[in-house]
């Protein structure tokens, strides 16, 4: 080790993915110090031990940063409000923004790191001192996802060490180090540690009945709550029918939720708001690909401005479940060149 060499913060989760993080910078020459979130969890312990654990066997220094009030007011406060507003949220892409690489990064700043590293499964990929994110070598793991909301002024000090690696590969050098992880996934949603409409009861949501109608306004069931429910869903309708019933739509205003059949989940345009562009917004309409989903398969798409603060997507083909709340992603290659968050669709304002 130089004395030249950067001090890196790594966020810790005592995970296979962070701590493989942590230890290939060391291998690199790199001074390393770790940072643990201390979040509203209700196995916060249990994982504080743990990431205090593996920054033992790294030797490297590790720092709790209490974030617990923060969290429960950004992250589950927007996630429980989406749902009552009759749209899906994405925590983690706001988590990212909000608290990972905004209020920890901050901390680890204010600590004297030089750069600031995490476990995600994507790349950083720079012409001159433009910056933006790219895609994992792993195409089955791959987080730039995730990561799509990061502003350029995020970019600038980070550094994904499993970028260009397969989690079978980080498995494979955990082991050898003498790690033990056993297949573990890091969880969807790291506060869900129970079932949504428990944990959404908890946090305030009540009951509020009110009419499931088909697409062309029939009334056929009754629904508890639009926020039981998330677009494509076909269990727990109660609807029975020859062939079944999906939601399609959640009217949050009108305390409606929508049904249709499979084809009805299909539609080629989406309307989008709030957009962000990581680096310089490209000219409009924009085409390329764009993601729906952590795990959707990127569509060709055109992207054009409908208003003052409106766009809208219109694919190539029909895609399957558009979900108003989600994000769409937009890409250009590997790399991440924006986002913007879907809207409502037609059906659900004019059913």
């Amino acid at each position: 080790m130089t004395s030249t060499a950067p001090t890196i913060g790594v966020a810790m989760s005592g995970g296979v993915d962070s701590t493989m993080a942590a230890s290939l910078l060391l291998e690199q020459g790199n001074r390393v110090h770790g940072f643990f979130m201390q979040l509203p969890l209700l196995r916060h312990q249990a994982l504080e031990m743990r990431a205090r654990r593996v920054a033992e066997r790294l030797h490297i220094p590790l720092t709790m940063v209490d974030l617990r009030q923060e969290f429960s007011g950004q992250v589950i406060s927007y996630f429980t409000h989406t749902y009552r507003d009759g749209l899906t949220p994405n925590p983690c892409i706001h988590c990212n923004r909000t608290i990972k690489f905004g209020l920890l990064a901050e901390a680890m700043r204010h600590a004297g790191m030089e750069r600031i590293a995490t476990g995600h499964y994507a790349r950083l990929l720079s012409e001159g001192d433009r910056c933006w994110i790219g895609r994992g070598l792993d195409v089955h793991k791959d987080q730039s996802y995730f990561l799509a909301r990061l502003g350029r002024d995020q970019l600038s000090a980070l550094v994904f060490p499993l970028g260009r690696w397969t989690k079978e590969a980080i498995y494979q050098r955990a082991a050898r180090q003498g790690f033990r992880f056993d297949g573990e996934e890091s969880q969807d949603v790291c506060f869900l540690e129970q079932a949504l409409p428990t944990f959404l009861e908890a946090h305030g949501l009540r009951e509020q009945v009110g009419p499931v109608v088909t697409l062309e306004g029939q009334t056929i069931g009754e629904h508890r709550g639009v926020w039981r429910y998330t677009i494509g869903q076909r269990r727990g309708l109660g609807l029975p029918d020859a062939t079944p019933w999906y939601v399609v739509g959640l009217d949050g205003p009108a305390n409606r939720v929508i049904v249709g059949k499979s084809g009805d989940l299909l539609a080629s345009l989406c309307s989008l708001h709030s957009l962000l562009w990581t680096d310089e917004q490209p000219p409009l309409p924009w085409r390329g690909l764009v993601q729906l989903r952590s795990r959707h398969r990127p569509a060709p798409a055109i992207l054009s401005q409908t208003g003052p603060e409106a766009w809208q997507l219109a694919f190539d083909q029909a895609q399957r479940a558009i979900t108003p709340g989600q994000y769409a992603v937009f890409y250009e290659g590997e790399r991440v060149i924006g986002s913007g968050i879907i809207g409502r669709n037609i059906r659900e304002t004019h059913a």
